[in-house]
């Protein structure tokens, strides 16, 4: 049933049901409940909770059955616990939560039809996503693609801390994935939340395929500051841009390096990003922050442990770690950690070293370990995570600023341990902690971690609940409050007060939270 209809439905019974009974219900409340009707309790979500369609159709046919039961100027008829549902309660009182339960069952209603949407179901009530993909001139595109494949065996080219700069482009590489998928053929599409349009005017948000990272990488850095000054030029002057003034264009800047020198320029613009750094090492303050911003997943570095994989692991070990063990900023805490955990029974510390016998022994360390431990890289965020996500492995974050793609629809909480750095840096206090869950609690969250796979592995053609299709998704969220401040830019005379924001840029501190 569509939403709309659905609210016009329950108004009018309920204003129907109002008009009928109004002078007795106004004079029982009066007299016995003085009172304004309340707001909906804790107490009722809470029972709302526990059943929430049947308890909440029960408490509706209460209300009725209270009005039909009501003489023409006494109270109701039913005596206290004489009701469907078996909500204990005064008349006045049931009445009065009946009529905010009913209200609530439409937002439930809602709240279904939306988790039906978001996972496929049958019943969807928002047209698909238009957006218009940015025909660049190759140099933004194609040719950069072909840099990165033909230098791709120069396994020699390393960045400053020892990474190989193309497998780091890969893990980067969120811009090529997203691409790829938007200008698929329609026929080889699997998503059907988004669908490119080809005149400006129809689209919803507009994409700009410049690969920010293969550039910052490959090119010389006069050669990539003046690239990144001619792909800003080449946007600003789209009519669409100066219509929204960026608002609704979307900049993949995966790397926190990527597209450094102008980004600034583009700052009302929807950044693809790793994560918002609220510690302002790489990014200026008011560049970036939730509402305006998506953090998207890095691609990961191993490969998918399916049902077969995660059956036959045998997971021996209950704290595994391979990387770089000194990094630069947040990423200090690495060093403290790896002094703490050195040598102890069933800790597997590592040094991480580059190329493919680097990358098998991380994933062959993730896939016979409980858990897996994240602390922050040099950003907040690393793709280690993502590693240990699909390797099966139980995430333990150790990042204090850290926040997480998607959080608008998955829930980290059921796939990952999460730490503070004060309490991981007391001695003993980490593994003991990790010793004390319960084998139920770790075959709870591994359960969720083989579910959860999916929604990180990137692909082509792109999977339904894949990344880049909750991408999409997210950026539904987004579409109201963009329309709101391009149209509103357009209209503001230059006289009025027309600076409008609402950034959020609080640091997502983690604490261990007992485990249920």
């Amino acid at each position: 049933m569509d939403f709309t209809h659905l609210i016009a439905e329950a108004e009018r019974e309920k204003q129907e049901y109002y008009e009928q009974h109004r002078n007795a219900y106004e004079a029982y409340v009066s007299v016995n409940t003085p009172a304004p009707p309340p707001q909906p309790t804790r107490s009722t979500h809470r029972y709302i909770h526990r059943d929430r369609e049947g308890a909440n159709k029960r408490l509706v046919a209460d209300y009725f059955s209270h009005l039909s039961g009501m003489n023409s100027f006494g109270g109701p008829t039913a005596r206290r616990g004489q009701h469907l549902s078996g909500h204990k309660g005064s008349g006045p009182t049931l009445i009065l939560e009946a009529v905010a339960d009913y209200r609530l069952w439409i937002c439930y209603n809602e709240t279904v039809l939306i988790e039906k949407r978001l996972y496929g179901g049958e019943t969807s009530f928002y047209s698909p996503i238009r957006v218009y993909v940015y025909d660049m001139p190759s140099k933004f595109t194609y040719d950069l693609l072909w840099l990165f494949h033909n230098t791709y065996k120069e396994t020699t080219n390393l960045t400053s801390n020892g990474s190989p700069v193309h497998r780091l482009i890969e893990q980067h590489s969120i811009d090529y994935w997203l691409w790829a998928d938007l200008i698929a053929p329609e026929s080889e599409r699997l998503l059907k939340n988004v669908v490119r349009v080809h005149k400006q005017e129809e689209a919803d948000l507009f994409y700009i395929p410049f690969f920010t990272t293969i550039s910052f990488f490959l090119l010389e850095k006069q050669q990539c500051k003046a690239i990144y000054r001619e792909a800003l030029k080449w946007v600003t002057d789209q009519p669409a841009w100066n219509w929204s003034e960026g608002r609704d264009h979307i900049l993949p800047v995966h790397h926190p390096w990527s597209f450094k020198s102008v980004r600034k320029f583009m700052k009302k613009a929807i950044w693809l990003l790793p994560d918002v750094d609220s510690t302002g090492n790489w990014y200026k303050p008011g560049q970036v922050y939730l509402e305006k911003d998506l953090i998207l997943p890095y691609v990961p570095n191993v490969h998918l442990c399916d049902s077969k994989c995660l059956s036959d692991s045998k997971r021996t070990t209950l704290l595994f770690f391979r990387g770089r063990l000194k990094r630069n900023a947040g990423g200090k805490i690495r060093a403290k950690l790896v002094a703490e955990l050195n040598g102890v029974k069933d800790v597997v510390i590592e040094e991480g070293t580059a190329g493919e016998d680097g990358k098998n022994a991380a994933q062959i360390g993730m896939r016979k370990s409980i858990f897996c431990l994240n602390p922050a890289g040099d950003t907040p965020s690393s793709a280690r995570l993502f590693d240990a996500i699909v390797s099966g492995c139980i995430p333990v974050i150790v990042s204090d600023e850290l926040e997480f793609p998607f959080e608008g629809i998955l829930d980290y909480r059921k796939v990952a341990v999460f730490v503070s750095s004060s309490d991981a840096m007391q001695p003993g206090w980490l593994l003991s902690y990790l010793r004390n869950i319960s084998p139920s609690q770790i075959r709870q969250k591994q359960t969720s971690l083989a579910k959860y796979s999916r929604h990180f592995v990137y692909s082509h053609p792109a999977q339904p609940l894949g990344p880049e299709d909750l991408v999409w998704r997210m950026m539904a969220g987004k579409l109201v409050n963009i329309k709101l401040h391009s149209r509103r830019s357009q209209r503001v005379v230059k006289e009025s007060r027309s600076i409008c924001s609402c950034e959020c840029r609080r640091p997502n501190s983690t604490s261990p939270v007992p485990f249920s």
